[in-house]
């Protein structure tokens, strides 16, 4: 992939299984990649780091161990951002305020 290059990478993720790659694509595929996700409501995240890694990935390969760590902090933050909370989670804003 060279530098004026644009790429996309996008991840599926069930809950239960690693996250895997859903859609990959270069420049004009890649703007519809991002422009199809953001139409949703999928947040877009931009790392040119983790873009390499996660581009050596084929359609339908679950990401590496190595990546878990990563990848699970994007998806916890994206489901914080959009106002989702593990059912345990009840009352987290409550316990938070105690502290203070």
């Amino acid at each position: 992939m060279s530098e004026k290059e644009q790429a996309a990478v996008a991840l599926g993720y069930d809950g239960r299984n690693a996250p895997k790659v859903v859609a990959k694509g270069y420049n004009q595929l890649a703007e519809e990649i991002i422009a199809a996700a953001k139409n949703v409501g999928i947040m877009v995240y931009e790392d040119k780091q983790l873009l390499a890694m996660l581009d050596q990935l084929s359609l339908d390969e679950q990401i590496p161990q190595s990546l878990y760590i990563i990848i699970a902090e994007l998806i916890s933050f994206s489901y914080v951002l959009q106002g989702k909370f593990p059912d345990h989670w009840n009352n987290i804003h409550e316990h938070i305020d105690d502290k203070a």
